[in-house]
């Protein structure tokens, strides 16, 4: 009796279509992967690799495993996509993303177009806009990192970065936003430069030209564009300390609630604009599909997040209990069925979007970048009143609710 893999007779169907895998016996595919959403021409899987999860989408030309062994579990990979070794799950890579060996990448991860990391990368409820470069032995979790212009202008994470996400107290109401949605997404943006052996402590806000010098832990907001920031290192320090202190809080709360608008912005510039590009792909229904549910889930795990803070902070005493109420308030406008209103601004530039692509039809990095300052600036108005409209309803809920001295 000849012994096959389990999930072999899968393997051959894909080699039979075209795609290249150098040892078959050594892949095993799940039995629930629908090979109806897998590309097999230019699919190239090296030998160790294992794909398992119903949601996977492999699209034309992915190369899995070139450096070392992956297991990918329902991920969804964009054309010319490299994952070059580790583990993969939950998370959306789009079109010509490449991830280097021994990375980790967990669920909640949205890799945009271009963007590239070396190896041994941590990543969980991670957004890399088109072009970020990160560094070997980073871990960058519960961030949004935009900025940058092209391959050769990108934003970028040094080396050993350290996103700091969870406090003594055990939050993680932490998320970071590196630039922001509304201007990041034309692609037009000074670069942001985090600089090696260093790190951040959620959650801050750095604006766009931000460059931190290596070695430097970045605490505070940068609100200021193109400021250079270095940090000392603290002196020796030994004091009492106090649990749920929250001596910010007024500061966390708005910028979670910054990280969340930012969301929905990009879930809504997905929603109208991004549709459009995908359905010029093979399987682009499908991506787009995977890469709302994973923009979904970090507005979820994000709320999740902001409420049990909420709830230590008022039991520690350094919040009002009417906090709690306001919050949970505030947190319902970011549920899975609201969808803001495009608004004259929004129609104005979907106009001036589809004219110029009757004219000049092509890819979504393409036209991005080629949008003229006028179309672009109609774009960052609609997303920004989005931004601007959701933190104003949370400034008024949080006004009364948090302790004078812990206002942002």
């Amino acid at each position: 009796m000849e012994l096959q893999p389990r999930g072999y007779k899968k393997v051959v169907q894909l080699i039979d279509k075209g795609a290249v895998i150098p040892n078959p016996s050594s892949l095993h595919i799940g039995d629930e992967v629908d090979l109806s959403r897998v590309v097999a021409k230019g699919l190239t899987i090296y030998p160790g690799c294992r794909i398992y999860g119903e949601k996977t989408v492999l699209s034309e030309g992915v190369v899995i495993g070139a450096e070392g062994p992956v297991t990918l579990e329902d991920c969804a990979l964009g054309p010319g996509v490299e994952l070059k070794g580790g583990y993969f799950r939950g998370s959306v890579f789009l079109e010509k993303a490449r991830i280097g060996s021994g990375a980790q990448v967990r669920e909640g991860c949205l890799v945009e177009e271009d963007a590239s990391c070396a190896h041994a990368v941590g990543f969980k409820q991670t957004v890399l806009f088109p072009f970020a470069t990160v560094g070997s032995l980073v871990n960058f979790c519960d961030c949004l990192l935009a900025g940058g212009s092209s391959r050769e202008d990108h934003s970028e994470v040094g080396s050993g970065y350290v996103h700091f996400n969870y406090t003594p107290d055990g939050d993680k109401a932490t998320a970071s936003l590196f630039g922001d949605v509304p201007r990041g997404v034309m692609l037009n943006q000074p670069a942001i430069f985090l600089g090696g052996q260093g790190g951040a402590v959620g959650p801050v806000r750095l604006n766009f030209g931000t460059v931190v010098a290596a070695g430097s832990i970045v605490r505070e907001d940068v609100t200021e564009e193109r400021q250079l920031v270095f940090t000392r290192m603290a002196k020796d320090v030994q004091r009492g300390h106090s649990p749920f202190a929250y001596k910010n809080l007024g500061r966390v709360l708005r910028n979670n609630v910054s990280y969340l608008a930012n969301l929905m912005a990009l879930e809504e510039w997905y929603r109208v604009v991004r549709q459009e590009f995908f359905s010029q792909q093979e399987l682009g229904e499908a991506m787009l599909a995977a890469a709302l549910e994973v923009l979904s889930g970090a507005k979820e795990e994000r709320v999740k997040r902001l409420q049990v803070m909420v709830k230590n902070a008022v039991a520690a005493g350094a919040a009002q209990k009417i906090l709690v109420e306001h919050v949970a308030e505030i947190c319902a406008s970011y549920g899975g069925d609201i969808v803001p209103q495009l608004g004259p601004e929004g129609e104005k530039f979907l106009d001036s979007l589809q004219a110029l692509l009757q004219e000049n039809p092509g890819g979504y990095v393409e036209t991005v970048s080629s949008l003229p300052p006028s179309v672009a600036t109609q774009g960052v108005m609609w997303l920004q009143k989005v931004v601007d409209e959701l933190c104003r309803m949370a400034d008024v809920l949080l006004e009364d609710a948090c302790p004078t001295e812990a206002k942002a």
